[in-house]
């Protein structure tokens, strides 16, 4: 492949940033995206949740730290995302 298709496979990669909520799995970290939207009738901003496995294999991640997460291929039943850094840890 050359470089350029290497730059547009990376650029279509998604990444989210959200909190850790569980780290008791092993390999595996559960991170919570919290998405501001507008209601499509009242206008008034509501927060949606979204739960993703994320595959965390140095084990540095621990409940409450904020991480990034990229999109990656299916590693397991529920598991499609990689975490790539920890932007802040928890208090």
């Amino acid at each position: 492949m050359t470089e350029e298709g290497k730059a547009v496979e990376e650029a279509r990669q998604k990444v989210r940033e959200g909190t850790v909520i569980s780290d008791s799995m092993t390999d595996t970290v559960v991170v919570a995206i919290i998405e501001r939207v507008r209601h499509p009738r009242y206008r008034k901003t509501v927060q949606r949740t979204k739960k993703l496995y994320a595959h965390d294999s140095t084990f540095d991640a621990h409940v409450g730290d904020t991480v990034r997460v990229e999109e990656t291929r299916p590693l397991s039943k529920l598991k499609r995302w990689r975490v790539i850094e920890i932007v802040e840890r928890a208090r």
